[in-house]
C-alpha cells in the first residue's frame, strides 16, 4: 500500500492553518478558548507517552473536538543506534488509543548516539548510502507504528563538506526509497538558503510536490542582532514575509494542505497566537484562491 493510500485509509485529513498544542495554553484550549478558531492541533507524542497527570486527560478532551496531527522529536531516523523498540511500542499504543492521526512524522536527521539524546536535530551526509539506510528505517518505523510516515527537512548551520548529492536531491531520494510523504518546512528552507547562499525557490522546484502532505511555517531570529549574519530557527518570533511567500508558492501549486504554525519559544498569550494564525491563514487562503483560479483556467 502506498503512503497516500495508507493516509486515505486511516482518517480524514484536516486542512488550513493549525497550531501546536503547547502546555502553556492546553488548559485554555480544554476550556474552549480556541473553539471555532483552529482547524487542527499538532502534538508531539514524546511529551505524552507513558506520562500521567492532567495533560493526557485534557488532550483526550481536545481530541474529541479537533483533529490532531502527530509529530515526533526523538526517533533519530538518521542515527546509527538501533531503533528503540520499547519507545515505538509505547508510541504505537498511545497513537492507537488516543489519536486517530492519519500519519506520524519526524525529522530527517539524527538526534541520538550511543543511547544518549543529543537534544538537537543534526544533519546527515547527503549520499545514496545514507538515503538507503534512512529509508529502510523510515519503512521499519511505519510498519511498527502501523501508519504512514512523513519526514521533515531540517535547518542546519554548518556546511557538510563535499557530498555527491545536494540537500534537495537527498530528500527526494529518501522519499522515493521509503515511499513516504514529506512534511515540508518552508521556514527551514528559507533559513538554510539565507545562511548558506542558495536560492530557496530553486530548492523547492526540485521537490516532488505530490509527496508534500503537510507544511510547517515558523519565525526565526538572528544569532547576533547587530551583525545579522546567521539566522537560527528558534520558532520564537512571528513569521517573516519572505517565509509567507514560500508558503504561498507551495500552496498555489499543491492546493489545500494542513499548515502548522510553530511557536516553541517566546510563546505569546493564546489570543495573540490566534491572531498570528489568522494572519498566516490569510496568506494561505489567498494562495489557495490563486490555485483554484489556475485549475479553473486550465480546465
Amino acid at each position: 500500500m502506498s503512503f497516500r493510500a495508507g493516509i486515505a485509509a486511516r482518517a480524514a485529513v484536516p486542512t488550513g492553518v493549525g497550531l501546536g498544542l503547547r502546555s502553556t495554553f492546553l488548559a485554555e484550549v480544554d476550556r474552549g478558548a480556541a473553539d471555532g478558531r483552529v482547524p487542527f492541533w499538532e502534538i508531539s507524542p514524546d511529551n505524552y507517552v507513558a506520562r500521567g497527570g492532567s495533560r493526557p486527560v485534557r488532550l483526550a478532551r481536545v481530541a474529541e473536538r479537533f483533529p490532531i496531527l502527530s509529530h515526533g522529536l526523538s526517533l533519530s531516523l538518521g542515527g546509527l543506534d538501533p531503533l528503540d523498540g520499547e519507545f515505538l511500542q509505547g508510541l504505537r499504543g498511545f497513537l492507537d488509543a488516543s489519536l486517530p492521526a492519519p500519519w506520524h512524522s519526524d525529522h530527517l536527521c539524527f538526534s541520538a548516539h550511543d543511547g544518549k539524546m543529543l537534544h538537537d536535530l543534526l544533519p546527515l551526509p547527503w549520499t545514496t548510502a545514507s538515503a538507503k539506510r534512512v529509508a529502510a528505517r523510515v519503512r521499519e518505523v511505519s510498519e511498527r507504528l502501523g501508519r504512514p510516515m512523513l519526514v521533515e527537512n531540517i535547518s542546519y548551520y554548518l556546511p557538510l563538506g563535499s557530498t555527491p548529492l545536494d540537500e534537495a536531491a537527498f530528500v527526494v531520494e529518501v522519499l522515493e526509497r521509503a515511499d513516504c510523504g514529506l512534511l515540508l518546512d518552508v521556514n527551514n528552507v528559507f533559513v538554510n538558503a539565507t545562511n548558506h547562499g542558495f536560492d530557496a525557490l530553486e530548492w523547492l522546484a526540485k521537490i516532488p510536490l505530490d509527496r508534500v502532505v503537510q507544511l510547517h511555517i515558523a519565525g526565526h531570529e538572528f544569532w547576533d542582532d547587530e551583525r545579522q549574519d546567521l539566522i537560527i530557527d528558534t520558532h520564537g518570533a512571528p513569521v517573516r514575509s519572505e517565509v509567507d511567500a514560500l508558503l504561498a508558492w507551495v500552496v498555489e501549486r499543491t492546493g489545500a494542505l494542513p499548515v502548522l504554525l510553530e511557536r516553541d519559544e517566546n510563546i505569546p498569550p493564546l489570543a495573540e497566537l490566534l491572531a498570528e494564525r489568522d494572519r498566516v491563514d490569510s496568506v494561505y487562503q489567498a494562495a489557495l484562491a490563486r490555485h483554484a483560479a489556475a485549475q479553473g483556467g486550465a480546465a
